[in-house]
This record gives structure tokens, C-alpha cells and sequence, in this order.
């Protein structure tokens, strides 16, 4: 076999290995958040189709697939079904310049490295915003319509945050390539036993990261575009059958690309312990565990806050993400180039114990004077 056909054969398998284990992670994902919030809530969960309900996100999807598609009189015959595919279509693409491990042999783990790898995902992530609102004007509902609003005020708002959440490791690794930012984590431990992974030195963005993501994916406690008692199911409240399946899937996998991209970005990528025996798959494992240990985190508050009121919501991504973000990325700019004795690792870690310090201070309640004085927005005290 020629060197051209065994690297597009390689390619191929690749591509096709990446697009099951997605397909796999998601119905994976669902029966975890299940099982581990009926774990919480004292509930039995799904346990009928499959050893431990295993199968049930399975059977959830092939009844989607086979439910009647309906579709509402007033609905633009053509952006109606096309909403759900741009909103899954950047949801795929977006994994596709993160590296899942480090090499098969000659081949690198990775379907393809981009110079500027992670601000493809957040492009492929704004992107989808076209797709929320087309589905909310093309459903010919005020209901969705309403919904498309909210959920892309929210998006637009939360993706500056998550854009500046990177910067301050785009700085540190003086790249924008994900291999080339996993690869600038690795190294001798710090002290013997600490990985040089950002998570340490940029830990408010580390943060900020993570809470401008599961905004961005429309999770609890941010889940405002899908609140039942104010906007019916958000804007694909007129989708049913397999468009609906397509949201579905959609959210769960920006749920995995947001957790994907943290772990590239903040916890090495694959980077970690790996003995001599099949060298190639442990990378693999360990960019795996530290995924779906985000995906815990999601589900995790999914099954413990409440959900924020909207203009809360608002306020905390423009008044507290986004000048923490910018704050930090003016520290992490100071401490690249101004030359100072302490080494950057302390400086940085000292700085940010400070800030989360600062951030943290903005979630203390505030008192009982300062509630009786608050108005409510849009009104005035009885």
C-alpha cells in the first residue's frame, strides 16, 4: 500500500473512530447524568432496557428517529429544517482540532492541527447561535421566537468571557495551536510532584472557563432559554421526532467539546502517567477520564443549584467574568514580560489565589439593608 492511499486510510479511520466515540459519549453521557442526579435524589433512574439501563439513551433515540414529525402550519418550510443541522454540524467540526492522544505509530492523534486550533472552536461555538435563532423565527411561534432571544443574548454575552478565559494561555504557550498548547504543559513537575498544567497557573481563567461554558451550553444553573414556566421549551419548543434528536444532540456535544477543550487547554490533554505497555492508548484513557470528569461537573450542579433569574444572569457575565478575565490576562501579561525574581509558577499562583479571593466576594449575599433598597427591574417597590 503507497504512502498517499495508507495515510488517507488512516485518515479515514480516524475520522469514522472520532465521530462513534462521540456518538458513544453522548449516549453515554445521558445515562450518566441520569443514573448519577437519581443517585442524588434518591431515585432508581433508568434500569429496564439493557444491564443497568445502559441501553435506554439507545431506545430514547431510535423512538425519536421513528416519531412523527410534526410540523406547525406557520413555519418556514425551508430554515425549519435546517436549523437543527447548524446547530449540530459546528458541534462535530469543533472536536476536530483536539488532540485525544499522542501518536498511532507515525500518526499523530489528532484529525487535524490548525496554527489557530482553539479559536476554531469558538467559532464553530458562534456559529450555532445562527441555528438558535433560525429555529426560534423559522418555528412561527412567539414562544421560540422568545426563547431564541434569550438563549442568544446569553450565548453572545458568555462567548467573550470564554474567549478571554483563553487568552491568558494562548500568552502562556505563545501558540494557538491545542497540540502545540498541550505539548507547552508537559515538562519536569513542578516541586517533584505538580504537572505544569494551566489549571495551576491560570486558575481564574481555569474558572472563568468553566462557568462561561456550561452558560454557553444552556445547563443548569443556566439553563434560563429552556425554563419551562416562562417559555414553554425554549426555541425548539415546535420541534419533535428526529429534528429534536438533533438539539438533543447537539447540547450534549458541546457539553463534551466545552469539557474536551478544558482539558486541552487547563489539565495537559492527554498528558499523564503512561507505563511502557501499549504506550499509545493510555494518552488516550487519561484525555478521557479528565473529560468526562468535567462532564460530572456539569451534571453535578445540573442536580444541586437552582436555576438564576435572567437579569442575574446577565450581570454576572458582563460585571464579573468578563473583568476578572480582563484582569488577568493584564496580570499574566505583566508577569511575562516584566522581568521579577519570584518565579512566574508563584507569582502567577500567589496573584490568583488573590483574585478568586476578589471573585468569590461577589457571591457573598449582601444585606438584609441592601435587599429592602433593591428594586425589582422593570418596576418599582410596593
Amino acid at each position: 500500500m503507497s504512502g498517499t492511499v495508507w495515510d488517507l486510510f488512516i485518515l479515514v479511520v480516524k475520522v469514522v473512530g472520532v465521530f462513534a466515540f462521540l456518538m458513544v459519549a453522548v449516549l453515554v453521557t445521558i445515562w450518566i447524568e441520569r443514573r448519577v442526579v437519581a443517585f442524588m435524589q434518591t431515585r432508581v433512574g433508568p434500569n429496564r432496557v439493557g444491564p443497568f439501563g445502559i441501553l435506554q439513551s439507545l431506545a430514547d433515540g431510535i423512538k425519536l428517529f421513528f416519531k412523527e414529525d410534526v410540523r406547525p402550519t406557520n413555519a418556514d418550510k425551508i430554515l425549519y429544517g435546517i436549523a437543527p443541522v447548524i446547530m449540530m454540524i459546528p458541534a462535530f467540526l469543533a472536536f476536530t482540532v483536539l488532540p485525544f492522544g499522542l501518536a498511532f505509530g507515525n500518526e499523530r492523534a489528532q484529525l487535524t492541527d490548525l496554527n489557530v486550533g482553539l479559536l476554531f472552536v469558538l467559532a464553530m461555538g458562534s456559529l450555532q447561535v445562527y441555528g438558535i435563532v433560525l429555529a426560534g423565527w423559522a418555528s412561527g411561534s412567539n414562544y421560540p421566537l422568545l426563547g431564541a432571544v434569550r438563549s442568544s443574548a446569553q450565548m453572545i454575552s458568555y462567548e467573550i468571557a470564554q474567549g478571554l478565559s483563553l487568552v491568558g494561555v494562548f500568552m502562556t504557550a505563545g501558540t494557538l495551536s491545542a497540540a502545540g498548547i498541550v505539548a507547552a504543559q508537559q515538562g519536569d513537575p513542578l516541586l517533584g510532584f505538580i504537572p505544569r498544567w494551566y489549571v495551576i497557573f491560570q486558575f481564574p481563567l481555569f474558572l472563568v472557563f468553566l462557568l462561561a461554558g456550561i452558560a454557553e451550553t444552556n445547563r443548569a444553573p443556566f439553563d434560563l432559554p429552556e425554563a419551562e414556566s416562562e417559555l414553554v421549551g425554549g426555541y425548539h419548543t415546535e420541534y419533535s421526532g428526529v429534528k429534536f434528536a438533533l438539539f438533543f444532540l447537539a447540547e450534549y456535544l458541546n457539553i463534551i467539546t466545552v469539557s474536551a477543550v478544558a482539558t486541552t487547554a487547563f489539565l495537559g490533554g492527554p498528558d499523564g502517567p503512561a507505563p511502557d505497555f501499549l504506550p499509545w492508548l493510555w494518552p488516550i484513557l487519561w484525555f478521557m477520564v479528565k473529560v468526562f470528569f468535567f462532564i460530572f461537573i456539569f451534571i453535578w450542579l445540573r442536580a444541586t443549584l437552582p436555576r438564576m433569574r435572567f437579569d442575574r444572569l446577565m450581570d454576572f457575565g458582563w460585571k464579573v467574568l468578563i473583568p476578572v478575565a480582563l484582569a488577568w490576562v493584564a496580570v499574566t501579561a505583566v508577569v511575562l514580560v516584566v522581568n521579577i525574581n519570584l518565579p512566574r509558577p508563584v507569582l502567577l499562583g500567589a496573584i490568583g489565589v488573590l483574585l478568586v479571593l476578589l471573585l468569590l466576594s461577589f457571591l457573598l449575599p449582601s444585606s438584609d439593608k441592601e435587599k429592602a433598597d433593591r428594586t425589582a427591574p422593570g418596576g418599582s417597590t410596593p
